[in-house]
């Protein structure tokens, strides 16, 4: 009992930490933009800490509620939030920003529905595969069924368009397959269906191309599609070891675009330099190992996938994040969880934080052993 206190304590301080952080950096990268356009250089933080509040409401309130109600909601939950999704697509509802319609705004509020349905996403697909444990390893009884969320899922976020979330709720929906007992020739098949489909969407998408272009040659024209890539590295490069100092980031200002949101790594590393890099990188491992390990302990198979799947699901979104800044992966548009200026994304990250405490809290003293469920 006393182990998995302490890896319910070292989850819920590695998330505080990453937030923490989030809220230096935020600030550190929005000040004097925000100044320039509002007069006030607290604006994004003000914001920020506005999110962190409820976020904090939100991530009590999960780890209070007992995860096995999720379970019995699951098929209304993902429909909530298929609802919503839907939403953007609505005329005078939809909120177009950087050409893409994935916001809802009604009155003075504007949240982004594709973060509340990846919590969602997961809640529903653990609970089928749960369910259906028994067919799941039969091609057309148990894992084509389980791919038919994602699709539908997929074809309303091709509308926005958002492939970045296609691709992170497909690698998420792979790792929970896996983890719950898929076969492998199965996800194999999956893979390879996924891959060439993935790349016609960027064929017939004349600006995915231009990214693809730009993410295996960005000098080949740095002044438009190269742009953020090049700027990102600069910005990495410029750091050095320890940093050029906190707030003195000289890219932020001039070069490199949505400081605060997408590329804030970059900042990260321009100003903290490889050592500060190191250690965010090293916080979202410390998230992994103690999300894994709450999974690994869980007293059921239900708490076991869940666990898991959300925190793959934040793990890999840092990890395309940090791949996009560090050129490894095409751009994709996707937060890095907890840093990132975004309320809605920070919410749902943290209530998902607070899903996987819950499981956690109701963990007997003897673990549940996985692979977990065969």
């Amino acid at each position: 009992m006393s182990h998995r206190a302490r890896i319910d304590v070292f989850l819920f301080l590695i998330t505080i930490a990453l937030i923490g952080l989030g809220l230096l950096m935020i600030y550190s990268a929005s000040a004097i933009t925000a100044n320039e356009y509002t007069g006030d250089s607290y604006y994004f933080l003000k914001r920020q800490i506005c999110w962190i509040i409820l976020g904090l409401i939100g991530l009590f309130g999960a780890w209070r509620l007992n995860y096995h109600w999720l379970q019995n909601k699951s098929f209304l939950l993902v429909i909530a939030g298929l609802f919503l999704l839907s939403l953007t697509l609505v005329p005078g509802l939809g909120q177009e920003i950087g050409g893409a319609t994935r916001w809802v705004k009604i009155g003075f509020l504007s949240f982004q529905p594709s973060e509340l349905l990846k919590i969602v996403f997961v809640i529903f697909l653990t609970d089928f595969i749960v369910r259906r444990k028994n067919d799941l390893q039969d091609f057309f009884k148990g894992f084509i069924p389980s791919l038919i969320l994602l699709l539908i899922v997929s074809i309303i976020l091709l509308k926005q368009p958002h492939l970045g979330m296609i691709i992170l709720l497909g690698m998420v929906t792979v790792s929970i397959l896996f983890v719950g007992g898929a076969r492998i020739q199965h996800l194999i098949y999956l893979i390879l269906v996924a891959l060439p489909t993935i790349y016609v969407l960027v064929l017939i998408a004349p600006y995915r191309f231009r990214r693809l272009v730009a993410f295996l040659n960005p000098w080949a024209d740095p002044e438009h599609t190269g742009y953020h890539i090049i700027q990102s590295l600069i910005a990495l490069g410029s750091g050095g070891l320890c940093g050029v100092g906190l707030g003195e980031s000289r890219l932020k200002l001039f070069y490199l675009p949505q400081s605060s949101t997408d590329f804030i790594f970059a900042v990260i590393g321009e100003e903290g330099g490889f050592l500060l890099a190191v250690v965010v990188i090293l916080l979202f491992l410390g998230f992994a190992y103690a999300g894994c390990k709450i999974s690994l302990s869980a007293k059921d198979s239900y708490g076991s996938l869940l666990a898991f799947g959300i925190t793959m699901l934040i793990i890999m979104q840092s990890l395309l994040n940090i791949g996009v800044v560090t050129a490894v992966v095409p751009t994709t548009g996707m937060p890095l969880p907890f840093i990132s200026f975004g309320g809605s994304a920070l919410l749902l990250n943290m209530i998902g934080v607070g899903i996987i405490l819950n499981v956690a809290k109701q963990t007997l003293h003897q673990p549940y052993n996985s692979r977990l469920y065969q």
